[in-house]
């Protein structure tokens, strides 16, 4: 952890943090979910650079270091696309490898779809590449459904708002970390389906947490409650959804995601590859939805294989 270096650059108006290891031309930006943060590449990061790539995770605007937007209520993914190609050009790079976690997936695709060529291969983790456009997916599921709860303005605000951030992000790992979707009765906060004396997973530390809770302490919530929840529905005009470069996903069998009414079809049936035919899917048995955490070294090796190939 030591030789990650921590920089900050401009890039349209706002400084963003940076989280950098590793040198030369092969280059992989990672692109975290929520509750996620740059740390949460920490394992990958290390990989990587020790096989000779650079290594660089950004906070998206508003999360963790970097600047938050003058209004995020009103961020969109669109900015978070914008601030990825900002990046790069400010560092000179040409092309990259996008590895991206949750909806860290959708930038990364929709980066691939809008300049291909930037890009030299997609890995993702959690979440497949879904269509561009409003996802149906959360629309069989009951009224709470977090994703339901957290886009409805001021609910997750109040929820999260009884704790302090280290208290949130405690609860949210261990809520994520189940192979159940989470979804509260009427009456029922999200946050209150974790019991306070629950333990973290065996995978992630109290070490852990304290950074995660410091990064979030400084940032809030505002922005990372806007986008993705409150911003899933945006329009693209994407034409052609068919992204060409070639890919891998990694998902974790116990994924609560895999849960989403036609989500698993979707994957095991093949239909993602109409949409990315030079797909490469792997399930690891025990991953649950953070697997680049639990099994960082399954990952790392899953990893390396594909940029080798790609290089």
């Amino acid at each position: 952890m030591d030789k990650i270096q921590n920089k900050f650059i401009d890039v349209r108006g706002l400084k963003l943090h940076l989280a950098e290891i590793g040198t030369g031309p092969k280059v992989i930006v990672f692109l975290h979910g929520f509750p996620e943060i740059w740390y949460t590449w920490r394992h990958q990061m290390i990989a990587v650079a020790n096989a000779g790539f650079r290594a660089i995770a950004p906070d998206y605007r508003g999360y963790g270091l970097s600047d938050p937007p003058p209004e995020p209520e009103k961020s969109s993914f669109h900015d978070f696309l914008g601030d990825l190609l900002g990046i790069l050009d400010a560092l000179g790079i040409p092309k990259v490898f996008l590895v991206a976690k949750d909806f860290g997936a959708r930038p990364a695709y929709l980066f691939a779809l809008l300049h291909p060529n930037r890009v030299l291969g997609v890995v993702t983790m959690g979440v497949p590449h879904i269509p561009p456009g409003p996802s149906t997916f959360h629309n069989y599921l009951p009224e709470g459904f977090y994703l339901s709860r957290w886009r409805e303005p001021g609910r997750a605000e109040a929820d999260f708002g009884r704790f302090d951030a280290k208290t949130v992000l405690r609860k949210i790992y261990i809520l994520f970390s189940r192979s159940e979707v989470p979804v509260a009765a009427e009456n029922q906060e999200i946050l209150d389906l974790v019991d306070p004396s629950t333990p973290l997973p065996p995978w992630f530390t109290e070490e852990d947490l304290a950074t995660y809770g410091a990064l979030y302490e400084k940032s809030g919530f505002q922005t990372a409650l806007q986008v993705p929840y409150r911003s899933f529905g945006e329009d693209f005009s994407i034409t052609d959804p068919i992204v060409k470069v070639p890919a891998l996903f990694i998902m974790g069998s116990k994924d609560y995601v895999l849960k989403f009414p036609g989500l698993e079809d979707f994957v095991k049936s093949g239909k993602v590859k109409e949409l990315v035919p030079n797909l490469e899917i792997i399930f690891l048995p025990e991953g649950t939805h953070f697997v680049h955490e639990q099994s960082p070294d399954e990952v790392n090796q899953l990893l390396l294989s594909f940029l080798s190939k790609h290089v």
